[in-house]
């Protein structure tokens, strides 16, 4: 009869097959204090489940782009609490964007933005609008973008100076992210980091994270409809005004 995972002992041999590792990995990272040491019985070191899933917790955060330095601290500033990180790192690292990249090719990339020249194809690289993923396809991560820098083009905007907006709205957009990051940073994350990170605690960060996403589109929308009208009143009425102003200048020339 199969022994249930609770009752589960392991060699090293057992658990490196169960974790998808080599046993030189797992007695790397016994040696890093990734994971405890195993009980000891006779001379043979045997491993439960819980060695287990430290290894997966290890091998998903590797992953993710920590590396094992980073994950030790982690693991150690957790306090126990190692599937609450994970959980954390797995929200923080969870793309804002919800749009489906778009494969296109190069030559067809070039008539849709009006028969650019490639070095405007170069600098729409550069701002991460396409990425090339091989010789002749190129990933557009942003579609609704690409059709903005494509409309701008429509109504007569030169290639160049769209993707020159683009790169604008990119540097005002890291500043605004910017402003929401430190704002989590100094009113959620500082407490919880001042208090020692209770385990207790690590939902409620995360929740305040997921929340952190919508609330701050919604609120970069809202804010910036009414900019926008202003801006459009105040510069169309001065555009206006000039050529109102202007009529009646020549109007009064011909009555002298």
């Amino acid at each position: 009869m199969a022994k249930t995972q609770t009752e589960q002992r392991l060699t090293i041999d057992e658990l490196a097959q169960a974790a998808g590792l080599t046993v030189r990995n797992v007695r790397s990272y016994q040696s890093r204090g990734l994971i405890p040491p195993p009980e000891v019985q006779g001379r043979v070191g045997y491993y439960g489940p819980e060695h287990l899933t430290r290894l997966q917790l290890v091998r998903e955060m590797q992953a993710q782009g920590f590396n094992l330095a980073a994950i030790a601290h982690l693991l150690q500033e957790a306090r126990g609490a190692g599937e609450q990180v994970l959980g954390f790192t797995r929200a923080l690292m969870t793309p804002f964007e919800t749009e489906t990249p778009e494969i296109v090719r190069h030559a067809d990339l070039l008539q849709r933005l009006g028969g650019g020249e490639e070095k405007l194809i170069a600098k729409a690289q550069k701002l991460g609008l396409v990425i090339p993923i091989g010789q002749d396809s190129l990933e557009v991560p942003s579609p609704t973008l690409l059709s903005a820098g494509e409309r701008l083009v429509a109504l007569g905007v030169p290639l160049e100076a769209a993707l020159e907006t683009m790169d604008k709205l990119k540097r005002n957009n890291e500043r605004i992210a910017q402003t929401f990051v430190q704002m989590f940073l100094a009113y959620i994350w500082k407490p919880f980091a001042d208090a020692g990170r209770p385990e207790a605690d690590w939902p409620a960060v995360r929740a305040a994270l997921d929340q952190l996403r919508p609330l701050a589109s919604e609120a970069l929308t809202a804010s910036f409809q009414p900019t926008m009208t202003k801006a459009v009143e105040v510069a169309f009425g001065e555009e206006l005004q000039r050529g109102i102003g202007g009529e009646d200048g020549d109007q009064a020339r011909e009555r002298e």
